[in-house]
C-alpha cells in the first residue's frame, strides 16, 4: 500500500454524502481512521457491483429522485443484458428534478412543493469578453418555461429531435432542459464542427428545431454561427425552425457584444431566412413563465449525443430520463460529494457529454452551476484561475489537454492565484501523464484538493471508474469503480485479468447505457455486446493493480481521442477522401505532449487525374479536413504512400500503420495482411 499521494480528512469523510449512505445501509466508517474507511469504501463498492438492484434503489431514495409515478420494479434483464429494462412503471422528468424542486412552482410537482422559491444562485455564466449573468432558481424556471412554451409554438411534440449548436452560454442550459420539460429529445452539437458534420447529426436525428446564434467570440473576435447553421440546415427539410440566440449585436439582441460599443460593420452577417428562422427575444421572450413538466416513463428519450467509432457515420447515442437522473445524480452527489452552497464548473462544451453531465448533475442537487463561453487562456493564461477565485468556484474540472497547454504558460500564473474556495478537482477525457497531474494537483489544488479523476464516455452518459472522496489516491489513477457498475478486465479470451492490461468491461447493465444506437441495432450489438457473450465492451485498455486502483491507457480500438475528444478515424478518412486527388486514406492517432493524441493521415493518390505529391497539395488535404470536421480536427501531418496494409477482406489495418509509424518491432501477427509490401510503403511514407 504505497504510493498514495492524497489522504482524506476526518471532516471529509464524516461529512461526505457517501458516508451518510454507507452508515444507511449499516457499514462502519469511522472518520478517525482513514485505513478502515477505505476498507469499507472497498468493500460497498464491490457489494453494489455485485448487487446492482439493491445499490440503485437505496441509492436513489437517498439522493432524493423525484418519480411522477413511483417505479415497481428496479430491473427487467429477461431479454438479455443489451436490452435491460430500468425502473418499471416510473414515470419522472429531468425538469421535474433539476428545476421544478427547487422553483418553488407545486404546481409541477406530483405533490406540494416548496412553498417560497429557492433564493439561491442556480447559474452563473460568463462570455468570453466577460459578460457576467446569474439566475436563481426561480428565474431559471421561468426561462426554461418560456423555452419550452417557443418549442410548442414551433410545433416540437413528445418524441421529436431538438438540436443546439451554440456556444455554452445560459441560453444553452434553457434549452436542454425546456426540450426534455415537454418530453422532447435533446441533441447536443460541438460547437466548432463544420456544417457538413453538423448537418449528417440533424439529418439523421430528423431535427425539427435547430437551437443556434449569430455568433461567439474567439480570442477576441467575433465570428459567425449563423452562416455554418445556414449552411448545415441548406435543404434539409425535417428542420422547421431555427431559433437564434442574439448573443452578438444583431436586431433584438439584449446587449452589445460586450458592453462596448463596437461598430457593427465588425460584427459577422446574420441573414435571416423568413418563415423558418427565429429571433430568440421574439419567439422566447413573448411566451408567458409557466409551462407544466411533462411526465415522462422511465425510459422514454430526453438525450441523444452523437459519439464516433471506427466508421465513418457518427452514432447517436439515446439517454433516457431515469437513467440520466440516475447516473449524474450519483456521481456529483458520492464521488464530487456536491452540496447546497457549492459552485460547480466543468470546463465542457454542449457537445461533449461533460456539458449535459454538469447541467443535469448540478441541478438535481440544487448546487450553483457555471458555464464558460470562451478560451482557457485568453485574455490571460490564468483566465480560469481567476474565473474560479471571483465565482467561489468549489468543484472545478478539466482535461488532461487543457492543463498541459496551461502548463506552457508558467507556474507564476497558477501560484498567484490561492483558490481557497476549491475542494475538489475532476478531470476525463484521455488518460493522465504524471508530471501533468501532478501540476494540476500542486499548484491548481495546493495538496488539498483531490483530483477526481472520472472516465467513462457518451455511450453511458457518466462514469465507470470514479474515485470515492473517502478512499486515498495514486497520481493518475482512477482509484475505483464506479458504484453501481460491474466492471472488471478481461484478456483476449474473456478472462478477469488483475495487474495486466486488458479490456474494460462491464459485466451487469447499467440505467445509463445508451438505449441501442438511433435507428440501428445492429451496430449497438456489433459495438458494445458482440466480442464477449452478454458483457458490455467498452473499448478501452485499462488494469487493477495489487491494491484494486484502476488506471487506463487508451483506446482498444482505433478511435481517436483528440484533446479528450472522440473522433472516428472514418469520419477523417471521408473528409479526405472527398478530395479528387484521394483513391484512399487511413487515419491514425499518435502521442502529442498538449492534446494526449494527434492525428496523422496516410493517403494513396489516384493515378493518372494529374495530381502530383506537393506541400501545397498536403496543405490542401489538411485544409480539407478542417473544412469537413473542423479546426479541432485538423491532421498533423498528411503523408503520401504508394499503398495501405490491408486484411484480405480489404479492411485497412490502422492499427499495424500505427505501430510501423511509431516504429515499433513486434508487429505481431501478419498472417492477415493481404499485402505485406504495404507496410514497407507506410515506413516510407512521404
Amino acid at each position: 500500500m504505497a504510493d498514495y499521494i492524497w489522504s482524506p480528512t476526518r471532516d471529509l469523510i464524516e461529512q461526505a454524502n457517501v458516508t451518510r449512505l454507507m452508515r444507511k445501509l449499516g457499514y462502519v466508517v469511522p472518520a478517525d481512521k482513514p485505513d478502515k474507511t477505505a476498507e469499507e469504501a472497498r468493500s460497498f463498492v464491490r457489494r453494489s457491483q455485485k448487487h446492482i438492484e439493491w445499490f440503485w434503489q437505496e441509492a436513489l431514495a437517498d439522493l432524493g429522485l423525484v418519480w411522477s409515478k413511483p417505479y415497481s420494479r428496479v430491473l427487467d434483464a429477461s431479454l438479455g443484458h443489451a436490452w435491460a429494462n430500468w425502473f418499471i412503471g416510473g414515470e419522472t422528468n429531468i425538469a421535474l428534478n433539476c428545476v421544478d424542486r427547487w422553483a418553488g412552482s407545486g404546481s409541477h410537482l406530483p405533490s406540494p412543493g416548496k412553498e417560497v422559491p429557492d433564493p439561491r444562485t442556480a447559474l452563473v455564466s460568463e462570455t468570453e469578453d466577460g459578460i457576467v449573468r446569474q439566475f436563481t432558481f426561480a428565474q431559471l424556471d421561468e426561462n426554461v418555461c418560456r423555452v419550452a412554451n417557443a418549442l410548442k409554438a414551433c410545433g416540437v411534440q413528445r418524441g421529436d429531435c431538438v438540436a443546439c449548436y451554440m456556444p455554452m452560454v445560459a441560453e444553452v442550459v434553457f434549452a436542454m432542459l425546456a426540450t426534455q420539460k415537454i418530453g422532447a429529445i435533446f441533441v447536443p452539437i460541438f460547437s466548432g464542427y463544420a456544417p457538413p458534420a453538423v448537418r449528417e447529426r440533424l439529418e439523421d436525428a430528423e431535427v425539427k428545431v435547430l437551437f443556434t446564434a449569430d455568433g461567439s467570440m474567439r480570442r477576441g473576435q467575433p465570428f459567425s454561427i449563423k452562416e455554418a447553421a445556414d449552411e448545415a440546415v441548406k435543404g434539409l427539410a425535417c428542420v422547421k425552425h431555427v431559433i437564434v440566440y442574439e448573443r452578438l449585436m444583431a436586431p433584438g439582441a439584449a446587449d452589445r457584444v460586450s458592453g462596448r460599443d463596437k461598430p457593427e460593420a465588425l460584427l459577422p452577417p446574420c441573414p435571416m431566412q423568413a418563415g423558418r428562422d427565429l429571433w430568440w427575444s421574439e419567439i422566447v421572450g413573448k411566451q408567458p413563465p409557466h409551462c407544466p413538466t411533462e411526465s415522462m416513463p422511465a425510459l422514454a428519450p430526453a438525450l441523444m449525443i452523437y459519439t464516433s467509432g471506427t466508421t465513418g457515420k457518427p452514432k447517436g447515442t439515446v439517454h433516457t430520463h431515469a437513467g440520466c437522473l440516475a447516473q449524474m445524480s450519483k456521481e456529483l452527489g458520492y464521488n464530487f460529494d456536491v452540496r447546497r452552497g457549492d459552485v460547480f464548473w466543468w470546463f465542457s462544451d454542449i457537445g461533449w457529454m461533460m456539458g449535459p453531465w454538469e447541467i443535469i448533475g448540478c441541478l438535481f442537487h440544487g448546487v450553483t452551476l457555471v458555464v464558460f463561453e470562451g478560451a482557457p487562456n485568453f485574455p490571460n493564461p490564468d483566465r480560469v484561475w481567476d474565473m474560479v477565485e471571483r465565482h467561489k468556484v468549489t468543484h472545478l474540472g478539466i482535461s488532461p489537454t487543457a492543463v498541459r497547454m496551461l502548463i506552457r504558460s508558467g507556474n507564476e500564473w497558477a501560484d498567484k492565484h490561492p483558490m481557497p474556495s476549491l475542494r475538489m478537482l475532476g478531470s476525463t477525457g484521455e488518460p493522465w501523464d504524471p508530471e501533468s497531474y501532478m501540476w494540476f494537483f500542486e499548484h491548481i489544488g495546493k495538496r488539498r484538493c483531490p483530483v477526481i479523476n472520472i472516465s467513462g464516455g457518451t455511450d453511458i452518459v457518466g462514469c465507470f471508474l470514479a474515485p470515492l472522496p473517502i478512499m486515498p489516491l495514486k497520481a493518475a489513477s482512477l482509484q475505483s469503480a464506479g458504484l453501481g457498475m460491474d466492471i472488471d478486465v478481461f484478456n483476449e479470451e474473456g478472462k478477469p485479468v488483475m495487474d495486466e492490461v486488458g479490456y474494460l468491461v462491464c459485466k451487469q447493465p447499467a440505467p445509463s447505457m445508451t438505449r441501442s444506437l438511433w435507428k440501428n441495432d445492429a451496430k449497438y450489438l456489433e459495438t458494445y455486446w458482440s466480442k464477449f457473450p452478454e458483457v458490455w465492451n467498452h473499448g478501452d485498455w485499462a488494469k487493477v493493480d495489487k491494491d484494486g486502483d484502476w488506471f487506463l491507457f487508451g483506446r482498444a480500438d482505433d478511435t481517436l481521442k483528440i484533446a479528450g475528444r472522440r473522433v472516428g478515424p472514418g469520419e477523417i478518412e471521408a473528409a479526405l477522401i472527398e478530395h479528387p486527388a484521394v483513391s484512399e486514406a487511413a487515419a491514425i492517432g499518435v502521442p502529442d505532449k498538449i492534446k494526449g493524441q494527434d492525428v496523422v493521415c496516410f493517403v494513396v493518390l489516384h493515378r493518372g487525374r494529374g495530381y502530383e505529391e506537393s506541400e501545397n497539395l498536403r496543405k490542401e488535404l489538411i485544409e480539407q479536413v478542417v473544412g469537413a470536421l473542423g479546426k479541432v480536427d485538423r491532421p498533423k501531418n498528411v503523408m503520401f504512400v504508394d499503398d495501405l496494409p490491408k486484411t484480405r477482406s480489404a479492411k485497412i489495418l490502422r492499427r499495424l500503420i500505427q505501430k510501423k509509424y511509431l516504429g515499433e518491432q513486434n508487429l505481431g501477427d501478419l498472417s492477415s495482411v493481404a499485402n505485406p509490401d504495404a507496410l514497407e510503403a507506410v515506413a516510407k511514407a512521404r
